[in-house]
């Protein structure tokens, strides 16, 4: 079953935050994420959650998106973001 990263980013460093992306992208590519949503105009349908910027990664299985998330390139890319925002983020399997 397919497997989703799903993050609810916050960028307070743009600057920093685009180094983030950087090494971020590097881990994608290593494990095979395929990128469906990366930031983009986005409107509230329902409720108070009204998120900056959305960001959602498809991946072959969970064990592929806990991989992605735990790999070294994917430790440095959070390391890179220390100070530069903020982001909420979970995996979750579906079609």
């Amino acid at each position: 079953m397919n497997a989703y990263i799903i993050a609810d980013v916050t960028v307070t460093n743009e600057d920093q935050m685009k180094l983030y992306r950087e090494w971020s992208t590097r881990a994608m590519q290593e494990h095979g994420a395929e990128v469906l949503v990366r930031g983009g105009r986005m409107e509230s349908l329902e409720g108070d959650w009204n998120p900056q910027r959305i960001v959602v990664l498809k991946f072959k299985d969970l064990a592929s998106a806990r991989a992605y998330y735990d790999s070294e390139t994917y430790t440095q890319a959070r390391k890179v973001r220390e100070g530069a925002g903020s982001i909420r983020m979970v995996a979750v399997e579906g079609i």
